[in-house]
């Protein structure tokens, strides 16, 4: 197919930045590829993997690459919705009240644990991530264009945590496993820490990307083509997850969008102006993994949610 769109900045600009990030992060190289993919889709990212698979290091890394603000909160079980919101105070020299932002008001916003915290905790997040804004005392604060949330949580250690309810998960774009390294991998990062110059410190580290670019290249990946045809493959395959006999609960339209917004994110960092089924393939189980959930049935065969996402895949017919 013709190429419709020149890619070549972003291209150049998206091999500078994942060249940047391989010089800390070893191994992770389809993880980077989507967070990138779920940023450019504007849309929150959710990490989760085990301590040491260094998902803060890449959230905190990716941020400091692209030149906007950034917090981060560590999520415990003290925190409470006004230290992440923000708290109104009473000024005794004006004697007026004063609003004091709280770290949700940034560009990107990395999430700590965030099934540390409790619900209410959890819950102050929710009016942020879907409308980009943060109502106090009935005055709305708008968030900016590029408002990120990247959050991690450990999939192992649940003493002293608090699920994530359905309606906060359906919020986050994508959740993306942080896997062990490889062998090759692992011996790649023990000869790097044995270097006497090498540090994973990133105060040194200078932005790559502007917001701007940032906006634009979303933009971008609005124009990349999709058929027809691909978009009834997008909604066939989501329907398959409210016929399901494994499934309680299916997927939203919200993960058709997401759907169709990924895979032509995707389809961008391929360096194509077009998508494939196969990138509709490849995001979907990582959209949908965190909308769904198995009967109990399906869980006591032994069934996990990937593995019935991928056989629902394959039910659906792909369009020629």
């Amino acid at each position: 197919m013709e190429q419709r769109l020149d890619l070549s900045n972003f291209a150049e600009r998206i091999s500078l930045l994942k060249a940047q990030i391989a010089e800390t992060i070893v191994g992770q190289e389809q993880a980077v590829d989507l967070i990138l993919t779920a940023i450019l889709s504007d849309g929150h990212v959710l990490l989760e993997g085990v301590p040491g698979v260094a998902k803060t290091l890449s959230a905190k890394l990716i941020s400091k690459l692209i030149d906007a603000r950034f917090n981060r909160v560590q999520f415990t079980p003290d925190l409470m919705p006004s230290d992440v919101l923000g708290t109104t105070v009473f000024n005794m020299k004006s004697g007026e009240f004063s609003f004091h932002q709280g770290p949700v008001f940034t560009d990107i916003l990395l999430v700590d644990e965030i099934n540390r915290a409790p619900a209410k905790t959890q819950a102050a997040l929710f009016e942020v991530m879907e409308e980009r804004q943060v109502t106090i005392d009935s005055k709305s604060y708008k968030m900016g264009d590029l408002y990120t949330v990247i959050a991690t949580q450990n999939p192992v250690e649940q003493e002293g945590t608090y699920k994530l309810p359905e309606a906060q998960l359906d919020r986050f774009i994508m959740k993306i496993t942080i896997s062990y390294p490889s062998l090759e991998d692992e011996i790649e990062i023990l000869e790097r820490h044995q270097k006497p110059d090498f540090s994973t410190n990133l105060d040194g580290i200078k932005p790559l990307l502007s917001t701007s670019e940032i906006i634009e290249y979303r933009n971008l990946a609005q124009q990349v083509y999709l058929d027809k045809s691909l978009l009834r493959y997008i909604a066939e395959i989501v329907a398959q997850t409210r016929e399901s006999k494994a499934i309680f609960l299916g997927a939203s339209p919200r993960a058709s969008v997401a759907i169709l917004k990924a895979c032509k994110s995707y389809a961008l960092m391929q360096g194509r102006d077009f998508v494939t089924p196969e990138d509709i393939k490849f995001v979907t189980p990582y959209i949908l993994q965190h909308r769904i959930q198995l009967n109990a049935e399906a869980e006591m065969e032994g069934l996990n949610v990937i593995n019935v996402i991928n056989r629902l895949i394959d039910k659906v017919e792909v369009p020629q």
